[in-house]
């Protein structure tokens, strides 16, 4: 069987490379690293309208090949054949924003010379369009010797001529045997910028009207004052909407999950078997399911507001706060990353060159409070305070979340200043960074992403959450004389009530302490565990009827619950992120380092919540 040929995308960032990846791809795409390196890899699959199956290859953005991140130095040896877990692309579709030509054909050249067969994309088409960018793609085809197209990656237009280029070099491919590359030097790369002009000029592309809107738009949002305001009130508005919007469907879930509970426990027959299922995987799984809108609610917020080219803007406001402390501005990407989960957070990191700076914001990335802690938080909130508005339009449950995020980031802000001032002492590099166009955010990007963080979180429900759901059940329903029907004295009780001693002084049960130990291998556990030990501990079988929520409220003291939810702003990061900052740094010791300045960070924050609390509640 003939191995399929391998197409790569190429492209710098801003380009709409992966939104044109995703287009042809769908969901037939998967993620991985490339060997050696710690920088992803995006793979996928497609057929041409003539038939052809091709794998594609979405290459990581880079504004030039003389490399100068990971990112860079993957694309480059990508397309010279030097890596070793992939061969040499058959073909490269470059990408490349048909609004801002004057920056872009300059990597186009570059790659151009590696001498690839390819065609060039000009992509945000229409956008050009309606800016009234006069581009002749014919004339810049024949001056560049490629073919060149005009896309609209996002809405997937104009995709039938570029997949007509890659079907008319299939029909007739050639060998392109790597070239002897050096990498350019300044000289060289002032000398293909002029080149890039030239071409411009050449072809008789005309600039277009100024974005005279874009430009009223960035004098409000970009200010220094008024800016600033506006982010913090689109943060405060995300918060609230969580609550909000996603109130009527965590109700449909949770009532559902309460309704299989019940009639499960009427049908099964009373016995081991009934307990595993009921108290086990609908009370457990349950529980982290019913967060599944609130995740998606904060996911499409992000969403849009990187579909419409805003999330740069609010880098450029906060870079100057950030500089304050000693960050650099690079670690807004990765830590704004971070909300979402702190995985791809640390391994964003990678972009920023000086190492100080990568590893302060690796050592930030864990405090800025991913979507796993959601299902803890809205937990606790729901309740420990009353949903009730204490003005107009402002919730008070959504005032207690938007301040347990400000709590995290104004610590991250903190440790950096304290690193920054008494570790990495060096001075903070220049930062340059490129606004993109604004856009319409689209329906199809927003509902792809929707999906995929809804996969995703399902799959974690019915991957990791699931096996230490039935560990939890297990270690809660037996212990040293075989079943246990008192919870105390299983295997997960005794190991709880051994520790409970440790964790007195900031105010933890032995229940909550068995909820801390599996909330390792995935924050949204603890809710899970939560709700199969409270589940195993009811006296009958309406033991959760009421709700987690309900059930917390009655076991748990206020000052308690305080210190439960201030620990989870601190917490030792999961076992996946540690592996994975150990992956980055290279270094055991570092990420060591890392859980423990991030355990006695929780611990101490916990202990003075708890203690104060406690005085002033009595």
């Amino acid at each position: 069987m003939a191995k399929q040929p391998l197409i790569a995308i190429a492209g710098m960032p801003n380009s709409g490379k992966s939104a044109l990846f995703n287009r042809l791809t769908g969901s037939r795409q998967k993620v991985a690293n490339y060997a050696g390196v710690t920088v992803e890899r995006k793979e996928g699959a497609f057929t041409t309208p003539a038939g052809h199956a091709c794998r594609l290859l979405d290459l990581p953005g880079a504004y030039s090949l003389r490399a100068r991140s990971p990112d860079e130095a993957v694309t480059r040896d990508a397309l010279l054949g030097r890596l070793a877990d992939i061969e040499r692309p058959d073909f490269l579709i470059c990408v490349a924003d048909a609004t801002n030509l004057k920056l872009h054909l300059r990597f186009v050249l570059e790659a151009k010379a590696l001498g690839v067969p390819m065609v060039l994309a000009l992509n945000m088409f229409d956008i050009a369009e309606r800016r009234k960018f006069s581009i002749n793609p014919a004339e810049l085809s024949r001056l560049l010797g490629i073919p060149v197209v005009p896309t609209v990656a996002v809405r997937g237009g104009k995709v039938e001529a570029l997949l007509a280029a890659v079907d008319q070099y299939l029909a007739n491919p050639v060998d392109h045997p790597a070239p002897e590359w050096q990498e350019p030097t300044t000289g060289e790369l002032r000398v293909l910028n002029r080149q890039a002009m030239a071409l411009l000029d050449q072809a008789g592309i005309a600039y277009g009207v100024p974005p005279v809107t874009s430009y009223a738009i960035d004098r409000v949002l970009l200010h220094p004052v008024f800016g600033l305001l506006i982010l913090m009130g689109l943060m405060f508005f995300v918060f609230q909407s969580v609550f909000t919007w996603s109130a009527w469907p965590m109700d449909q879930i949770d009532g559902a999950a309460t309704a299989l509970g019940s009639w499960l426990g009427s049908q099964l027959p009373d016995g081991l078997f009934r307990s595993f299922i009921v108290d086990g995987v609908v009370a457990g799984i349950g529980s982290v399911i019913v967060f599944l809108p609130q995740i998606l609610v904060l996911y499409f917020f992000i969403l849009v507001l990187e579909d419409s080219g805003y999330m740069a803007r609010a880098a450029f406001l906060l870079d100057r706060l950030m500089g304050g402390v000693g960050l650099h501005g690079k670690s807004f990407i990765p830590l704004l990353s971070s909300f979402a989960c702190a995985i791809p957070g640390v391994m964003a990191a990678r972009t920023i060159e000086h190492k100080p700076d990568r590893l302060t914001t690796i050592l930030l990335a864990p405090l800025m409070t991913c979507s796993a802690r959601l299902p803890v938080y809205t937990l606790l909130i729901a309740a420990f305070v009353p949903n009730r508005e204490v003005a107009t339009g402002i919730n008070l449950q959504g005032l207690v979340m938007f301040g347990l995020y400000m709590a995290a980031l104004s610590t991250g802000l903190l440790v950096a200043f304290v690193l920054k001032r008494f570790v990495y002492t060096e001075q903070v590099d220049s930062f340059v960074m490129e606004l993109p166009t604004y856009k319409m955010p689209t329906l199809h990007n927003i509902a792809f992403g929707l999906l995929e963080r809804a996969r995703i979180f399902l799959r974690r429900a019915g991957g990791i959450i699931f096996v230490v759901m039935v560990v939890i059940w297990v270690l809660s329903s037996f212990g040293p004389h075989g079943i246990s029907g008192n919870i105390e004295q299983s295997f997960a009780g005794i190991i709880g009530i051994a520790l409970a001693p440790l964790f007195a002084p900031i105010g933890f049960s032995w229940q909550m302490v068995i909820a801390l130990i599996p909330g390792m291998a995935a924050r949204e556990v603890a809710v899970t565990v939560l709700g199969t030990v409270y589940a195993i501990s009811a006296d009958n079988e309406e033991g959760l009827a009421s709700g987690l929520a309900t059930t917390l409220q009655s076991s748990w003291a206020l000052p308690a619950a305080i210190s439960f939810l201030v620990w989870y702003i601190f917490a030792p990061q999961c076992i996946s992120t540690l592996t994975v900052i150990r992956r980055e740094t290279n270094s055991s010791k570092f990420m060591w380092a890392t859980f423990a300045y991030l355990f006695a960070l929780a611990y101490c924050m916990s202990f003075l919540a708890f203690q104060i609390s406690s005085a002033l509640l009595g």
